[in-house]
Order: structure tokens, then sequence, then C-alpha cells
């Protein structure tokens, strides 16, 4: 669908904790920003109409199509599935990029549902056995790539590497590094700590150099902050731990800061001489300049906005899905693990033939 007419989103209109107020808004908002998206808003017709209404530019460059059928938060991803192929607002927010008529698809719905419906109707690139979750996440040097956040649980050594892949493609085209460094996140720098997926991924990728990035070795927790490396990767379980005590420390210190800034009249006073620092560092704090996670290792792009954000944490989302689709992630990926399983392929060859009498 990229053209020179610009980028189509399609969008769950129904997801997140909100529904149609916050998420069309949102668009809204997006569509101020970059004002060559068109959008193709799912959802039911009771709920997003009235809101649509309200946004006359936004209503000029979508469509809606009335669905029958909305996934809640709660729903198990089974039950999700099992209830809304082919005819819930998720799902044919996401078929629309399988059909073609989007470049990208976003949610802010329940997570594993998206999860189940993106795999099911989009299915694994060829080679990949999962997909993975990739956050943006704030550094003292800028930004930086960490995956998998919440995919899927546990990862062996093979998958590692995929997710260095895809998270490398994904540092290129987001960040327009020509190699970013990668880094497995570990109990340890050390090359014998670790479990043992983790330590055979870390001998796997210094022996055999992939294409697009450094490997850079082992990272540890402080690291993500540090911006040590521009992609890190673990497996779902860890990622999603790290990801939420992120988010949960960003607002404790938000809070001990209000809180100390209140207590007395020499603070409050101290406050407003120092606002524009506390401006800013609350601007780099902001969950929802970040806003989107983005599902790799699939055949099209889907976003998932976080479930509570906000008007501009949707349009945070919608951004990032716009560079995504814009800049040609999907392909880029394809390109690197095409890349790297010929040459494993072409190494496997060389030593048949070697050890042949």
């Amino acid at each position: 669908m990229t053209s020179t007419s610009g980028i189509t989103i399609s969008l769950d209109a129904m997801g997140g904790d909100h529904g149609p107020e916050v998420v069309v808004a949102g668009a809204a908002l997006a569509l101020e920003r970059r004002p060559d998206t068109r959008f193709i808003l799912y959802g039911e017709q009771a709920a997003v109409e009235p809101v649509l209404e309200r946004f006359p530019q936004l209503r000029a460059a979508s469509t809606f199509h009335h669905c029958d059928f909305s996934v809640r938060m709660d729903d198990k991803p089974s039950q999700a599935l099992r209830q809304g192929r082919y005819k819930s607002s998720m799902w044919r927010t996401i078929d629309a990029v399988k059909t073609g008529e989007a470049d990208v698809a976003v949610s802010a719905g329940n997570t594993g549902a998206l999860m189940a419906m993106a795999k099911f109707c989009l299915r694994t690139m060829a080679n990949i056995e999962r997909p993975a979750i990739a956050a943006i996440w704030p550094t003292l040097k800028g930004e930086s790539i960490v995956l998998d956040v919440g995919a899927t649980i546990g990862a062996d050594a093979q998958q590692l590497i995929d997710f260095s892949m895809m998270g490398g493609a994904m540092a290129r085209t987001l960040f327009g590094l020509e190699r970013p460094t990668v880094g497995l996140l570990n109990i340890g720098v050390e090359e014998v700590k670790g479990q043992d997926e983790i330590r055979e991924a870390g001998r796997l990728l210094k022996e055999t150099p992939l294409p697009g990035i450094d490997y850079h070795g082992f990272v540890e927790g402080d690291d993500l902050g540090q911006g040590t490396v521009d992609v890190v990767v673990t497996e779902g379980f860890t990622g999603n731990i790290a990801l939420k005590t992120a988010e949960g420390t960003a607002r404790q210190i938000a809070a001990y800061l209000r809180a100390a800034m209140s207590r007395t009249w020499l603070a409050r006073a101290g406050y407003v001489l120092a606002k524009s620092a506390f401006d800013r560092l609350r601007d780099k704090m902001d969950p929802r300049k970040v806003n989107g996670g983005v599902f790799l290792g699939l055949n099209g792009i889907v976003i998932k906005s976080h479930g509570g954000a906000d008007a501009e944490g949707i349009a945070a989302a919608l951004d990032l899905a716009h560079t995504m689709a814009r800049t040609g992630l999907r392909e880029k990926i394809e390109a690197d693990l095409a890349s790297y399983h010929r040459r494993i392929s072409e190494e496997a060859a060389s030593v048949s033939e070697s050890i042949v009498p």
C-alpha cells in the first residue's frame, strides 16, 4: 500500500481501556502530525460514529467499517480467537494488512488476543518459529530497542539469534544506524554466567557474525537505562518484567518529586524557579512518548499500544506505525533472515564437502 499517496493504517477503534473516545482522538492527533496518513477504522458503529463526527478532518481521511463483535480486555486469547475470528474489530484490523488494504495495523486491545490473532492471520515469516514484541526504551544516551517484552515465555539459542536480527533491523529502520550494537540480557557479563540457552546464543553470535549488526556480548539489567547497546535481546518473561518494573519506577520517581515539591513553601518556590528543568525531566520520563510495541517476525507489521494510553499515547503508537511502514521494516527483516540462513546453508554444504572421502 505504501506509495506516493502516503501510509494507510488500520486501527482497532474498540481496543484499550477507554475505547473509541481515546482511540479516535489519538488518530486525529496523529493525522495533524502526519497529514499523509489515511485510516481504516474498525469498530461498533454506535460507539465510533458519534466520536468520529467530532473530528471532521479525521473523518475525511478515514474509512469506517462496522463490526458486530469486540474483543474484551479480559478475554483469554483462545476465547477471543474462537469468538472473534473474521468478525471482530481486532481481527479485521489485522486482516486489512494481510489483504494489502493497509500498510500496518494498530490496536490497544488485549495483548494475548492480538498476538494470537496476528499469528493466525498473518503467519510467521519463513525460518521464524516465534514472533517477538519489541519496545522502544528511553536511555541516558537516547533510545534503544528491547525484545521480547511479552510475546512468548522462554526462548532457545536460535530464537534469541532470530530476535537479534529482527531487533537489529528495527534499530536500523528507526534510528538510522548502519550496524546497531546488540547485547543479550544476562545476570552477568562473564561468558560462564547465565542459562545454557543464553550462553549458546552468545557463542553462536560471536562465531557467526550476523548481517547488519555488531554483537556486543552480555549486558545486565542496569545497562538497559545506560544505553550500553542499541538492541537488548531477552525472552518474553524476563523482558515483560523488566518493562513493567521500569514503568513502575518512573511513576514512583514522579510521585516522589511531586510530594517533595509540594511539601513546603520553599520547595514550591524552588519548583517555580526550576520549572523548565522539571518540565524537561517530565517529558523525558513520559511513557506516552514511547508508547507502542512492535510485533516482529510476522508477515505484516502490527503495533500494540498500551491499553491504558490516552490520546497522546495512541498518537505516539500511530506515529511509530507510520515510521515502521514508511521505512520498510518487514522487508529489511526478511532480507536479513534470508542472508543469514543462506550463509548457514553454504557453511553446512562446505563442511559436508570437506568430509567426503
